[in-house]
C-alpha cells in the first residue's frame, strides 16, 4: 500500500507505549501517534523530561491523552516496575523499543554491572517484553486486532558483523558496542517473531531503523528541541534528515495494518525518505542455534524468563 506518514490511520482509542520518549524519534513518534488519536504512554529515565515531553505533546495536540512511566533502561529493578505498570494498562495495542544509552563512553556498564550498550539496548527490551507480552496478548483478544513490538535497530548492523555468542564480551568502540547491541536485537527481534508464530499469539514483532536523524534539521519543541536542550552535530546533515521523519519507519511498523511480523521497516533510500518495507539482513534473520543460544543468553541476563517456545 502507499503510505503517508503525515497522514496516519485514525488510531482513536488505541493505546501505544513508547521508550526513550523524552527527546528525538521517541518523542516524535509519540507525537505522532498522538496526532493520529491514540493515547500514548511515554517510558523514560526523568520524569521531569517526561513531564516536558507531555506537555510538548499536549502544545502541538491539545486532545492529546498522554500518560508517562519512568524507566531506567539500566537497572534491571527499574525495568521490572515499569514493565508491571505498562501490563496494567487497559488496551495496550503495541510497544516501540526506542529507548537505550547514546552515552559513548567506553568501558560503560549499567547499575546491574552489565556493559551499558548491551544492557540497555537489549536486555532491557527483553525484559520489557517478558513483562508486558501477557497484556499485549489479552488486548488482541480482546480488540480482534494483533498486537505490536517494534525494535529499533540500525544501518550500522549491515556495514559491521559483530559477535554475539557473549554479550558481555564488547569491543572496545562505543560505536561498536552500539553495533553489537543491535545486531542483538535483530536476532532477538526475528526469533520472538517465529516462537509467537509457533504458538500462534496475536503479536507482531517487526523491526525498524530510522535512517539518519540529526538535531539540525529537527523541529523545536519547547523543553524537548529547543535552545535550552544539547546540540549534536553530525557530519551526515547534508544528507539526513530530522528526527521527526527518523520516527516514520517505527511508527509505520506500530499502526500499518498491512504490516507483518518479520517486518523491516525503514527510509525509502536508507537514509532518509518515507518509510518502505526493508530486506531483512540474512545473517540476523536465520533460525537455528545461534538464536536459540541468544535467547537463553538474554534470560540469563535479564534475570526474567520469556516463556514462548521455541518453534520453526
Amino acid at each position: 500500500m502507499t503510505w503517508d506518514p503525515r497522514n496516519l490511520p485514525d488510531l482513536a482509542g488505541r493505546t501505544y507505549a513508547v521508550t526513550g520518549a523524552t527527546a528525538g524519534i521517541g518523542y516524535f513518534a509519540a507525537e505522532q501517534l498522538a496526532d493520529a488519536g491514540a493515547r500514548v504512554v511515554l517510558a523514560s529515565r526523568s520524569s521531569a523530561k517526561l513531564d516536558a515531553a507531555r506537555a510538548a505533546i499536549r502544545g502541538q495536540v491539545p486532545q492529546a491523552e498522554v500518560e508517562t512511566v519512568v524507566v531506567d533502561l539500566g537497572s534491571r529493578a527499574s525495568v521490572a516496575r515499569a514493565a508491571d505498570e505498562l501490563s496494567r494498562i487497559p488496551a495496550l495495542e503495541g510497544v516501540f523499543l526506542n529507548g537505550g544509552s547514546m552515552a559513548m563512553t567506553r568501558g560503560a556498564v549499567t547499575a546491574d554491572g552489565l556493559p551499558e550498550m548491551v544492557g540497555t539496548h537489549t536486555v532491557a527490551n527483553f525484559a520489557l517484553v517478558a513483562g508486558t507480552l501477557g497484556r499485549l496478548v489479552a488486548t488482541a483478544r480482546e480488540t480482534g486486532r494483533d498486537a505490536r513490538i517494534v525494535h529499533a535497530s540500525t544501518g550500522f548492523v549491515k556495514r559491521w558483523e559483530r559477535q554475539i555468542a557473549d554479550l558481555r564480551e564488547v569491543p572496545r568502540s562505543p560505536l561498536m558496542a552500539y553495533t553489537q547491541a543491535k545486531t542483538a536485537t535483530e536476532v532477538f527481534a526475528h526469533e520472538l517473531d517465529r516462537r509467537l508464530r509457533a504458538a500462534d499469539l496475536p503479536v507482531r514483532s517487526i523491526l525498524s531503523h530510522p535512517g539518519v536523524g540529526v538535531d539540525a534539521r529537527t523541529p523545536q519543541r519547547p523543553g524537548v528541541r529547543d535552545r535550552t536542550t544539547p546540540y549534536q552535530r553530525n557530519p551526515f546533515t547534508p544528507w539526513a534528515q530530522g528526527k521527526d521523519a527518523a520516527a516514520w519507519p517505527g511508527v509505520r511498523a506500530l499502526v500499518d495494518p498491512e504490516a507483518e511480523g518479520g517486518d523491516f521497516f525503514g527510509p525509502r533510500n536508507g537514509i532518509r525518505g518515507v518509510p518502505v518495507r526493508t530486506e531483512a539482513l540474512a545473517r540476523t534473520a536465520a533460525p537455528g542455534a545461534a538464536a536459540d543460544a541468544l535467547w537463553r543468553q538474554l534470560e540469563a541476563l535479564a534475570g526474567v524468563a520469556l516463556p514462548v517456545p521455541a518453534g520453526r
